[in-house]
């Protein structure tokens, strides 16, 4: 199988509020109303969180269905904390992102103890999203002038 591309495309609709576009849907990433925005909807940081337990979700039924067991739900609980003073240019000291991420999975399942602790293994190997998180991902960001008359 080649390489999938993904992407999204969108504008800023305000100092806090970005609406983004990818395939026949619409993202909005605000801020809550603490840092500035409008809370009309999750955060860049709470969307990185969602994509995380969105991608656990998907690995964990492929790998449930490989090792033979069924999932009847699965719950997802995933925890980031971050310090905001780099962010808001307030300190240097710290890393603009999370400090650590934690993500916790909770099968209803029948399979056993054993099971389960391959199945995490696997889904940990296999998930796009964590190694993306864990791992150097050479990143390119430019900036363009839109040069298009205004009349």
């Amino acid at each position: 199988m080649s390489d999938l591309k993904f992407s999204v495309q969108g504008k800023s609709a305000s100092a806090t509020q970005f609406k983004a576009n990818t395939r026949q849907f619409t993202l909005v990433v605000d801020e809550p109303e603490a840092l500035g925005g409008t809370d009309e909807d999750a955060n860049p940081v709470e969307y990185i969180l969602a994509g995380f337990a969105g991608c656990a979700n998907v690995i964990g039924h492929i790998v449930a269905k490989e090792l033979g067991f069924t999932i009847r739900s699965l719950k997802i609980e995933v925890y980031g904390e971050l310090n905001p003073k780099r962010f808001l240019g307030a300190s240097y000291n710290e890393r603009a992102g999370f400090k650590a991420i934690s993500l916790n999975l909770i099968p209803d399942t029948d399979a056993s103890i054993e099971t389960l602790a391959k199945w995490l293994q696997i889904v940990e190997e296999r998930c796009p999203v964590k190694d993306n998180l864990q791992n150097k991902t050479p990143v390119k960001i430019a900036v363009e002038k839109d040069y298009t008359l205004k009349a």
